[in-house]
């Protein structure tokens, strides 16, 4: 399976490919399965498995719809909470590269 199989949004899929992204890890490939979209989910799995990555793809795909990019927001569209100021900058760090060609 490829990235591209789980159809994300052309901007997703270019930043993916930018990045040498061409296989989703196991975790990611659960998360992203359409029955698991639009969920809430409790996951747990080992550091660097990809789940930031799958997150952001799915949180993404619900803001993103069918649209090539997210436009001017009046609000905040999402919030994500972590534990540390550290894991925060990470999340930060990784959902910026993911979603920039989305802006």
């Amino acid at each position: 399976m490829n990235f591209s199989d789980l159809q994300p949004s052309a901007p997703l899929l270019r930043s993916l490919t930018r990045r040498g992204y061409e296989q989703p890890t196991p975790v990611q490939a659960l998360i992203l399965q359409p029955e698991n979209l639009r969920r809430d989910l409790l996951v747990s799995a080992q550091t660097g498995s990809g789940k930031t990555i799958a997150f952001g793809l799915a949180l993404a795909a619900e803001l993103l719809e069918d649209r090539e990019s997210f436009g001017p927001a009046a609000a905040p569209l999402g919030l994500v909470i972590a534990p540390t100021r550290e894991l925060a900058l990470q999340v930060q760090r990784e959902l910026s590269w993911l979603l920039a060609d989305a802006h």
